[in-house]
């Protein structure tokens, strides 16, 4: 009886045996490896659900702005195909005074001013309209060169391009003083160095004359005055070394019209735009519009967007091409 007693006890003490100890060790190993791989399986999926959300992101971005650009080029606030008298001074010698088809594109470099930072082998488009708002003219003196406006709150300033119309033409033209908030008067006299580009007469009737008085003309009441914007969009190169969209425009520098380049969103690697002509069939390139840049109608953009990170097939970067067509707002009214 008591010999039964210790031999019961002894087999109640004993161990885990090796094998069985082998057997939970890769049962272990088999159930942490399942667990890693369905982590990285789920960690490269949500890196991949992340960057395409960056790139759709960055297309609803580029589309968005771009787009209002387009809508409203060559867009000014009395009519269309008036006329125009450019009093500034030597308006062809930068982009953005140099004012015509309110719409131009190009395959290769632009003739003035291309950005440094633009890649090669990318389209590009410039836009250029007047702003929804403006004022109203009461009164235009041409001897003193000076419009009176309906409001001290014009936010018009010295070194601001504005263009001025009617019913029967518009002239662009440098405000050489102003003084938003407390006077309703703006005044547009030839500048020299008071601004720049400055303006080159008086005078702003058609044809232009670049003389003291220049070809006159009188804005009666109801005329109006709106600042004018002008715009490029291209592919270029961002400090980071990396290809992204941007958007070059003109801007006030104290009283002078400068030239500004600002990146609008990145991995934007490519963008191709083709133009829809009066009567044709499809949409051409740049290089097909020819002289007829003024008849555009409506612009089709392709951009290529990249992912931040290379979490596609075989290591590369995800990549989506989308295609946004904008129409000309003032083209088909």
């Amino acid at each position: 009886m008591g010999n039964r007693t210790s031999f019961s006890g002894r087999r109640a003490a004993s161990g885990i045996g090796l094998i069985e100890l082998m057997v939970a060790l890769v049962l272990g190993l088999l159930i942490t490896g399942a667990a890693i791989s369905v982590f990285v399986s789920n960690r490269q999926t949500y890196r991949a659900t992340e960057n395409l959300g960056r790139v759709q992101e960055s297309s609803r971005v580029a589309f968005e702005l771009m787009a209002r650009d387009v809508r409203e080029a060559a867009g000014f606030p009395c009519a269309r195909n008036l006329p125009l008298a450019n009093v500034l001074e030597n308006p062809t010698a930068s982009w953005f005074t140099n004012w015509g088809d309110g719409v131009f594109g190009v395959d290769g470099a632009f003739a003035l001013d291309n950005p440094a930072n633009r890649v090669a082998n990318t389209d590009a488009i410039e836009l250029k309209s007047g702003e929804s708002n403006g004022v109203t003219v009461t009164d235009h003196v041409p001897a003193s060169a000076q419009f009176k406006v309906n409001t001290v709150n014009h936010d018009l300033n010295d070194g601001d391009i504005v263009m001025v119309c009617d019913y029967r033409q518009a002239a662009i033209v440098q405000v050489t003083n102003a003084q938003p908030g407390t006077n309703e008067t703006v005044v547009h006299n030839p500048s020299g160095a008071s601004t720049s580009p400055g303006n080159c007469t008086k005078g702003l009737g058609v044809p232009v004359s670049c003389t003291a008085n220049g070809t006159p003309y009188t804005y009666g009441p109801n005329s109006t005055i709106v600042k004018l914007k002008s715009a490029r969009w291209y592919i270029g190169t961002n400090p980071n070394g990396n290809r992204a969209l941007y958007r070059q425009v003109m801007r006030r520098s104290g009283v002078a019209a400068v030239s500004v380049s600002e990146e609008v969103t990145e991995g934007v690697s490519n963008m191709q735009i083709t133009y829809l002509l009066p009567g044709g069939a499809s949409y051409v390139a740049a290089g097909g519009v020819g002289a007829r840049w003024n008849e555009v109608l409506a612009a089709r953009i392709e951009l290529t967007l990249d992912s931040p990170e290379a979490v596609g097939v075989d290591g590369n970067v995800l990549q989506r091409t989308l295609v946004h067509t904008v129409t000309l707002r003032n083209r088909n009214s």
